[in-house]
């Protein structure tokens, strides 16, 4: 029997930059949103617009309920949400960009589905880039965000 060693305690293998493939698809775990995740998120924020929390201003402005805050949406799609950071492990220097569009509302009660999709492998000579579209569909399967990450990994090998 091998002796246990914790560094080979892995969720997933290991893989690097040059084993990750355009079109590769991370799916994260579906929420659903509830008034709780709306309070906490106002904590953290400090955005204290009634649009996040008061139900009656939302209904006087054409709102079926509280409206999540676009930040909370695109904090859906963390990669440490799910498998990425898992599959590349050490690699890893930094989330390097982020961009968003809100495309429509999202309500407590709401489901979102996200996921992380690569859409282009840019290696560079000691490090590779990483874009991925970033999307987020609500229960109804209406696309509610539409944006892309960029993450900066370890080559395996420095190119010459």
């Amino acid at each position: 029997m091998t002796a246990f060693d914790p560094a080979n305690h892995r969720v997933v293998p290991l893989r690097g930059f040059e084993e990750l493939t355009v079109g590769e698809r991370f799916a994260l775990p579906s929420r659903t949103l509830t008034d709780a995740n709306f309070a906490a998120f106002q904590q953290v924020s400090c955005d204290n617009h009634p649009i996040h929390y008061d139900a009656e201003y939302c209904r006087a402005n054409g709102h079926e309920g509280l409206l999540a805050h676009g930040l909370q949406v695109l904090s859906f799609t963390a990669a440490g949400a799910g498998l990425f950071p898992h599959v590349i492990g050490e690699a890893l220097i930094g989330f390097v960009e982020v961009q968003a569009k809100f495309l429509k509302g999202v309500y407590a009660g709401d489901t979102l589905y996200p996921a992380l999709t690569i859409t282009e492998l840019k290696p560079q000579r000691t490090t590779g880039l990483v874009t991925m579209a970033a999307t987020v569909h609500n229960q109804k399967r209406d696309l509610v965000l539409d944006g892309k990450h960029v993450y900066l990994l370890r080559l395996k090998q420095p190119r010459s």
